[in-house]
């Protein structure tokens, strides 16, 4: 399952509302115009207007969007049981969750998707964008390299859009719409997205072969235990926020307002800078933009940084008058043998330790030619931009460190087309 990382303290943090002024039960389904309709289906896009909503609170609008036909058996029952018992728990993820929540359920509306779509992340990550499963499965929806790549989710030496908000939430929502479309039924839908769509279909071929029913429950016995679980716990989560007074669960407010703007890079940038620039500590930052890997924002005018509308105003303010380099790294190209990382420090006039974090070398291992790190600039590169092709080429090898016991050489290859897909199951 998901791993959490530290960042998740300074997230929590970060919610919209203190935890104090939760509310306690759902808003009545009736302060929504009768009117308003949700499409099940992907096909038809919603033509609702942020402004024609009654709810002032991100989850009543959830709850005015479900869609998806409910089921009702034991496992459902456990699992709300289960989430009910951990109120800090579901505390931990709502404020993790308020950050990114209001553009999730927008991203649905726009595409006519069922709302509760969107706590699919709770299942999936407990919404930390920094977590990590064992099959290398990264993000809020846990998106493996290869299913990444096939989704245009550019993973390299400096960024892995598997972690963005705004790349990894379009390319999740684009599968969901095309499984939906393969299956006609958002249940099984669902189970692909866990397991895979393959598995699901000779699932639904060998009960089809047998003469028996093809919708979820009953091809939940063919299913690892992991997938029979996987939608029952989306409809505990669903009934707990549909009712959250009924299960004893506070669910802090998230204002029915966007939470972040997108803002234009002109140039390579730190996120150290950039994160002064808006006024922003470095959690706060990188908890909004948690796919640049390295301590430079690298790319063209296409990358996109994401900030509170109130620190984007301000980082423009400060930018216009910001009168130093807004990037302090550049790249080198490994040569040979002899360059070491300390000789490296010395030339480029910093510390071996500097040039390990920059780049996520581990202590007792050294590079190997050919790889490319980042070294602080100097006066003749300080003007210059990281070129693109370094960005989506560079490559780092490692191996242990001479005078070590060599059990093997150790590699680690951020170039895209080298990343293997290591489950069985294509999203995970």
């Amino acid at each position: 399952m998901t791993r959490y990382t530290s960042l998740a303290a300074a997230i929590v943090l970060l919610c919209s509302a203190p935890l104090a002024m939760a509310i306690d039960a759902a808003p009545a389904n009736a302060t929504v115009s009768a009117t308003l309709s949700r499409t099940a289906g992907p096909a038809t896009a919603a033509s609702l207007k942020v402004d024609e909503y009654k709810e002032t609170d991100v989850w009543g609008r959830i709850r005015s969007g479900y869609a998806i036909p409910d089921i009702n058996n034991n496992l459902v029952e456990r699992h709300a049981k289960s989430y009910s018992a951990k109120p800090e728990y579901m505390a931990r993820i709502s404020g993790r969750a308020s950050l990114y929540m209001y553009h999730v359920v927008q991203e649905l509306e726009k595409r006519g998707m069922p709302t509760e779509l969107a706590l699919l992340p709770i299942i999936e990550s407990a919404f930390n964008p920094q977590a990590l499963s064992s099959a290398d499965a990264a993000g809020i929806w846990q998106f493996v390299p290869g299913t990444g790549k096939d989704f245009n989710l550019k993973q390299n030496m400096f960024k892995d859009e598997r972690r963005g908000v705004l790349a990894s939430t379009d390319a999740a929502l684009t599968y969901l719409q095309r499984l939906y479309t393969m299956f006609g039924d958002w249940q099984l839908a669902l189970a692909a997205y866990n397991w895979g769509e393959g598995n699901v279909q000779k699932a639904i071929k060998r009960n089809q072969e047998a003469g028996k029913p093809t919708d979820f429950e009953s091809l939940a016995d063919l299913m690892p235990a992991e997938t029979r679980n996987y939608v029952p716990k989306l409809q505990a989560v669903k009934n707990i926020v549909a009712n959250p007074g009924q299960y004893g669960v506070n669910l802090p407010v998230i204002d029915n307002q966007p939470y972040f703007t997108a803002v234009d890079k002109t140039s390579d940038i730190d996120i150290a800078v950039a994160a002064q620039l808006a006024e922003m500590s470095l959690a706060e930052f990188k908890a909004l933009n948690p796919q640049f890997k390295r301590p430079v924002i690298t790319g063209d005018e296409k990358t996109k940084i994401l900030l509170p509308k109130e620190n984007a105003e301000k980082f423009h303010l400060n930018l216009a008058q910001w009168g130093q380099a807004l990037s302090s790294w550049t790249t080198h190209k490994i040569t040979g043998a002899k360059e070491s990382i300390t000789s490296l420090a010395s030339k480029f006039g910093t510390t071996p330790e500097i040039i390990r974090q920059a780049n996520n070398i581990p202590a007792q291992t050294r590079l190997k030619a050919g790889s490319t790190i980042l070294v602080p600039k100097t006066s003749a590169s300080m003007h210059s931009d990281i070129a693109d092709n370094i960005v989506e080429n560079a490559v780092m090898a490692l191996e242990a460190d001479r005078g070590e016991k060599r059990s093997g050489a150790r590699t680690q290859r951020y170039k895209s087309k080298s990343v293997a897909v290591s489950s069985k199951r294509k999203h995970r």
